[in-house]
């Protein structure tokens, strides 16, 4: 394996569209309104898009952020990674999330969209390493959902993996790499981050890499919301959309122009392989000025996400 891949696989947490909740969106009149069901990315969970939630709830929209297996209220948090810290104990703490991988984060969602399907549509949206999942989940159930929306987030048709997908030219920009990571993912099962780092070297790369215009204070808000393991096998499972099943589902993309964790040029090739191997049902594409962790305030992705309610 690539020393890329012992390295900082992903700082792309699934959070922290900080703050702000004013909204001038409203649902289709006469048309069922759909239910968003948001899936994070790495190192997230489901409380780092409250404000999303609660932005969408005022426009109307119902909505529910997903905790993947282990992440949210499972999530583990080894004493070594609190105040004060002990770097070398936090190093060879036990990585409960080794156990999980992509198979368990879809069947997780398939639950999830089974239930809230009963009551309308779903759109179904995922963050960075959340596309991973959303594709499969696709595959699985492509009848149950209305929408795939793919938020700066992995769509893999023809690249494998996630992992695969920072192997190629396109991504030679990422950032990912800046954000040091611990140990060994290969032997532990998980990519380690210290989050709570007081490194101000640390902190400089990683929001450089995730957040670049933020201010100070919402960029220690998104740090305080990300968990510090995330499962391998989901960085390197087998990510791959079947034309068959997940092509037939209406898809967009939301790109983050300001991304450099995955870099524009990366979200672009993904776009265009989605739409080479299903050329009857190619992507929506929006762009945001925007970092990897999306915008400050939510407002820019509520719109996007409301106008596509009303084009079902």
């Amino acid at each position: 394996m690539p020393e890329f891949s012992r390295r900082a696989l992903l700082g792309a947490s699934a959070g922290a569209l900080a703050s702000g909740c004013t909204v001038g969106a409203e649902p289709a009149a006469g048309a069922a309104a759909p239910t968003f069901v948001i899936v994070h990315g790495a190192n997230g969970n489901g409380a780092s898009y409250a404000p999303l939630v609660s932005a969408l709830a005022t426009a109307g929209y119902r909505a529910l952020a997903v905790d993947l297996p282990g992440h949210g209220p499972a999530a583990h948090f080894p004493l070594s990674y609190q105040a004060p810290q002990d770097l070398a104990a936090l190093l060879s703490e036990p990585a409960p999330l080794a156990r999980i991988r992509l198979d368990d984060n879809v069947e997780h969602v398939v639950r999830v969209v089974r239930q809230v399907a009963e009551h309308g549509p779903v759109v179904l949206v995922g963050h960075s390493m959340g596309g991973a999942t959303i594709t499969r989940v696709g595959g699985e159930i492509p009848d149950l959902i209305a929408r795939l929306v793919y938020f700066t987030a992995f769509c893999c048709v023809r690249l494998r993996s996630v992992l695969e997908c920072f192997t190629v030219p396109e991504a030679a920009a990422t950032l990912a790499t800046t954000i040091p990571s611990l140990g060994d993912p290969e032997q532990t099962g998980v990519t380690r981050t210290n989050w709570r780092s007081a490194d101000p070297v640390f902190l400089a790369a990683a929001k450089v890499a995730l957040a670049g215009d933020y201010d100070d204070d919402k960029f220690r808000t998104a740090l305080n919301a990300m968990e510090p393991d995330e499962a391998w096998d989901v960085t390197v499972g087998d990510a791959r959309g079947e034309p068959a099943t997940w092509g037939r589902i209406p898809r967009s993309y939301i790109r983050c122009s300001q991304d450099r964790m995955l870099p524009l040029a990366l979200q672009d090739r993904m776009i265009a392989e989605a739409d080479a191997a299903t050329p009857g049902n190619v992507f929506d594409v929006h762009t945001l000025a925007a970092p990897h962790l999306g915008p400050q305030d939510p407002q820019p992705v509520v719109q996007i996400l409301a106008s596509l309610a009303r084009r079902r």
